[in-house]
């Protein structure tokens, strides 16, 4: 396996864009708690509410249930605001509506780094990726690019904000193309107790006997054993400057 080259943290404010809640905690949720343990300032923006991710349970009280779910995942990495932008779950469409929702977030919360999920086809073998973290990563790269842009939605620029271009580069977590990781020996436990906090949503998946630690272990070390650490977490990066 090819080594990680370590992720930058010269930075100081981050903003974390996925479909639903539970998809920073099947892997980046660790890397998440390491930051805020640094000081660093981030942000979950979940553009679902994962309503239609329990079969057993209707979309009105699923959401309420996993909003409540992901608030506390959250605080367990140090994470204090969450944002959900109520778009449908599993029927999201890449396009200008989705990526004039995440803009406006973007220039909101103003970050220097925009963390996503895997949006490639796959992840890295035959089994497809959903179609939601597909509209949404893609949606993300170019949002970040349309928020610095005066002239992108500018019907969004009242009330003091402004058009943010500071964004330097965006991470895509679990991608099967990660160059990158960052260390998350310090921090694994954090990350296991952040996705075991979607027990509601882990029990309607109806996985028997499945145990979060294990799960994650699994992906962790492989990662470890690419930077030389026990465990680690993989992104790919995304340069939102011209030319690289």
């Amino acid at each position: 396996m090819e080594p990680l080259e370590s992720l930058s943290e010269d930075w100081e404010r981050a903003l974390c864009v996925v479909a639903h809640p539970d998809d920073l905690e099947f892997g980046a949720a660790a890397a998440i708690a390491r930051w805020t343990r640094q000081g660093k300032d981030v942000v979950y923006c979940m553009v679902t509410s994962g309503e239609a991710g329990i079969d057993g349970m209707a979309p009105d009280e699923a959401r309420t249930v996993r909003e409540a779910e992901q608030v506390e995942s959250a605080r367990i990495v140090g994470v204090d605001t969450v944002d959900f932008l109520g778009l449908p779950d599993g029927i999201l469409e890449y396009g200008v509506p989705l990526r004039r929702a995440i803009a406006e977030v973007v220039r909101r919360h103003r970050p220097e780094i925009v963390i996503t999920g895997n949006f490639q086809e796959t992840w890295g073998g035959r089994n497809f990726n959903q179609a939601d973290h597909i509209a949404v990563g893609k949606a993300v790269i170019d949002a970040v690019r349309d928020a610095g842009n005066r002239w992108i939605f500018n019907d969004q620029l009242t009330d003091g904000l402004e058009p943010w271009g500071g964004v330097r580069e965006v991470w895509a977590s679990g991608s099967p193309g990660a160059t990158h990781g960052v260390d998350t020996t310090a921090t694994f436990d954090a990350g296991v107790e952040s996705l075991r906090a979607h027990a509601a949503y882990i029990e309607g998946l109806g996985w028997e006997n499945w145990d979060p630690r294990e799960f994650l272990e699994g992906f962790g070390r492989q990662a470890g054993q690419r930077m030389g650490v026990a465990f680690a977490t993989t992104f790919e990066v995304y340069p939102m400057g011209w030319g690289e």
